[in-house]
């Protein structure tokens, strides 16, 4: 698992978080998987790239589970600058023999039309091309429903962990 605060569970306790709902899950699948949390609050994809070979070499995974870009939005660096970097994440996770769940975000419409709809497409398009599971908007469900994001209007609260871990499972469960 590679992410920003959203899947290291910022303002929450590590049992609350989706992630740590993931391995419970997986622990009464019939499969023999365990989770590795590589989430840091405040990640973009540059440093997501920066810090995933030696994760990948280091852990072996058979499914990396993506989850950045929404800081690289925040930030208002290129959609198309994020696109590359979640492209590389892509390629090299591959290349290491692993699956690829991509986890895709949306920003608010504060930030303008034209930019949120280049975010949106690099994820889509992404998608589309390299053939990953995707989960177009990981916070569908809980970005605009009351009671599920945290006063700062951007971190889920622990009410909103289990229908993140649906969000995700969707894409991931057909991988396992």
């Amino acid at each position: 698992m590679l992410g920003d605060s959203i899947s290291a569970g910022f303002g929450l306790e590590t049992e609350q978080g989706w992630v740590h709902g993931l391995q419970q899950r997986l622990e009464r699948h019939p499969v023999d998987y365990r989770v590795v949390n590589a989430s840091v609050s405040g990640e973009t994809t540059a440093g997501g790239l920066a810090r995933l070979p030696s994760l990948l070499d280091e852990h072996s995974p058979a499914i990396v589970i993506l989850e950045l870009g929404g800081n690289d939005g925040l930030r208002g660096q290129l959609p198309a600058a994020m696109r590359a970097n979640l492209e590389r994440m892509i390629e090299l996770s591959k290349e290491s023999g692993a699956q690829i769940v991509l986890l895709g975000m949306r920003l608010p419409p504060n930030l303008g039309r034209r930019y949120t709809e280049a975010f949106a497409e690099a994820f889509d398009s992404l998608a589309s091309e390299t053939g990953v599971a995707y989960v177009p908007f990981f916070l569908a469900g809980v970005a605009t429903e009351p009671g599920m994001m945290q006063q700062d209007q951007v971190h889920p609260t622990a009410a909103a962990q289990p229908r993140l871990l649906e969000n995700a499972w969707e894409a991931l469960e057909p991988l396992l």
